[in-house]
């Protein structure tokens, strides 16, 4: 997708609930949102906005994305599921960024940082997953990670070990929160996990949008 497209695409995922709380009109707001979420930095987004007549701050853009909640939506049911996870540094440590996609569309259907990874961790994951969606029946795509294999096991869930194929859809993702987190300098710097995990979640839901 072009830089313009990611630009000017609709925002009706976005949900400005917390809008009656804040001074700055809603489509600034929806504007914000979405230029950052869809590849500049926080000080790219505030330059774009005073081009539109509207000072704001980066902090008041990164508060904005942490308000709006985003996450993605539930209620599919897909014969394939690619599960991975990634390690993601927040701040000095480093903590791991399981996501569940569905191949067939490359849409996020769930993701979450956890402070490590285990079976047990892994198990919390697809537990919530499945909340969310129908996947009890699907075959989960993973590569040969002991914490995956585990956790899908207590879960008695179907999978298949596979390398390539329909799982390059979650190694995807990956390289994409690369992408975006390379305007942090690789990291996210200055922020709690969980303030970190709002952003990724709120990315993840600009991704099935894009």
């Amino acid at each position: 997708m072009s830089e313009s497209n990611r630009l000017t695409e609709s925002t009706e995922w976005i949900d400005l609930g917390f809008v009656e709380r804040e001074r700055t009109p809603r489509e600034i707001i929806e504007k914000g949102i979405r230029y950052h979420l869809a590849g500049l930095s926080l000080s790219n987004t505030v330059v774009l906005l005073e081009e539109l007549g509207v000072k704001r701050s980066r902090t008041a853009v990164h508060n904005w994305i942490q308000k709006a909640e985003l996450q993605p939506a539930g209620g599919e049911s897909p014969d394939r599921v690619a599960v991975d996870q990634k390690a993601i540094r927040v701040n000095n440590n480093w903590y791991w960024l399981y996501a569940a996609v569905d191949p067939e569309t490359n849409r996020i259907l769930h993701t979450r940082l956890f402070p490590t990874y285990t079976a047990a961790i892994a198990r919390e994951f697809l537990s919530e997953l499945i909340e969310k969606h129908d996947v009890k029946d699907a075959v989960f795509l993973i590569d040969n990670a002991d914490d995956l294999i585990g956790g899908l096991r207590r879960e008695n869930l179907s999978y298949r070990v596979q390398q390539h194929g329909f799982r390059n859809s979650v190694e995807r993702i990956f390289r994409e929160v690369e992408r975006r987190t390379s305007s942090f300098s690789n990291c996210f710097s200055h922020v709690d996990p969980p303030t970190a995990e709002t952003w990724l979640q709120a990315h993840a839901v600009w991704w099935n949008h894009a």
